[in-house]
C-alpha cells in the first residue's frame, strides 16, 4: 500500500515545497497567491466554520449521488430491454452533456429556488450520465456463450440478466461510479456557487468577495479532500464485494 501512494507523496511535498518557496523569494503578496502555510494556517483558523459548509456540501453531494446511481441503474436496465427506447433517448442524454455548468446551475436556482431540490438535481444531471453509459458498456460486454447456456436450459431475457448480464456489468460499473464521483462534489459546489446559503460553494464566493484567497484555497483543498474520500469508499465498496463474505469479515 506505501508503495503505491508513495510516488504521489514525494510529487506532492516537492510541488508545495516549490510552492513555498517560489511565493517567499519572489515576494509574492498573499492576496494574490498565498503560501501553502499561509493557506494550511488560515484552514485550521477557520476549521469549524469550514467544516459546517463542508459537511452541507457533503450531505447533497451524497444524496445526489446516491439517487444518480438508482436512477442510472433503472434507466440502463429499461434501455437494455428496449432498444427503440435506447436509440431514442441517447440522443437526449448526451445533449444534455454538452449544457455547461456555469449556465445550468443559475438556471436551476431560478426554476427552483434556494433548497435542496435545485442543488440535488444538478449532481444527478451531472454524475448520472458517465453511470448510464459505463452500465450499458457493461452490458454488452457479456460473454455471448453465457446467453448461450443459460438460453439452452429454458432461462428467459430477465433471468440470463440476473444471472449473467449483470454480473459482467460490474467492473464498467464501477468505473462510472468512480468517474461521477468526481463529478459530484464540483456540481455541488457550481449549484450553491449559483446561489445558497450554506456550503463550501457560498464560502468560496465570500472569500473571494473579501478578497481571502488563503480561505479560497482552504475550501478548495476540503472539496477535493471530499472527492477523495468519496473515491475511497467507493474503492473499499470494490474490494469487500470483490472478495465476497470471507473479505467483510475480515473488514
Amino acid at each position: 500500500m506505501l508503495t503505491r501512494v508513495l510516488p504521489t507523496l514525494i510529487l506532492a511535498v516537492l510541488l508545495l515545497a516549490g510552492w513555498e518557496v517560489y511565493c517567499h523569494m519572489a515576494d509574492v503578496s498573499p492576496l494574490i497567491l498565498p503560501p501553502p502555510s499561509g493557506v494550511f494556517r488560515a484552514l485550521m483558523q477557520n476549521r469549524a466554520e469550514i467544516g459546517m459548509h463542508a459537511a452541507v456540501t457533503l450531505a447533497v453531494a451524497t444524496l445526489g449521488f446516491s439517487l444518480s446511481v438508482g436512477f442510472a441503474f433503472v434507466t440502463s436496465v429499461l434501455l437494455h430491454f428496449n432498444g427503440w427506447a435506447e436509440r431514442g433517448l441517447m440522443p437526449l442524454f448526451v445533449a444534455s452533456q454538452t449544457v455547461p455548468l456555469v449556465a445550468l446551475a443559475p438556471l436551476m436556482i431560478l426554476w427552483f429556488g434556494f433548497g435542496l431540490l435545485p442543488k440535488v438535481l444538478l449532481v444527478i444531471l451531472v454524475t448520472f450520465f458517465p453511470m448510464l453509459l459505463s452500465l450499458l458498456s457493461g452490458y454488452r460486454q457479456t460473454p455471448p456463450a453465457f446467453r448461450e447456456l443459460l438460453g439452452s436450459m429454458g432461462a428467459g431475457r430477465w433471468s440470463v440478466f440476473r444471472r449473467a448480464t449483470l454480473p459482467s456489468a460490474r467492473a464498467a460499473f464501477l468505473a462510472g461510479l468512480r468517474i461521477s464521483a468526481t463529478y459530484a462534489i464540483v456540481a455541488t459546489i457550481f449549484a450553491e456557487y449559483a446561489g445558497a446559503r450554506r456550503g463550501l460553494g457560498i464560502y468560496i464566493l465570500s472569500a473571494k468577495n473579501n478578497f481571502r484567497a488563503d480561505l479560497v484555497l482552504a475550501a478548495v483543498v476540503v472539496s477535493a479532500c471530499l472527492t477523495l474520500t468519496l473515491l475511497g469508499v467507493l474503492r473499499l465498496i470494490d474490494r469487500l464485494t470483490a472478495k465476497g463474505p470471507e473479505a467483510r469479515s475480515h473488514a
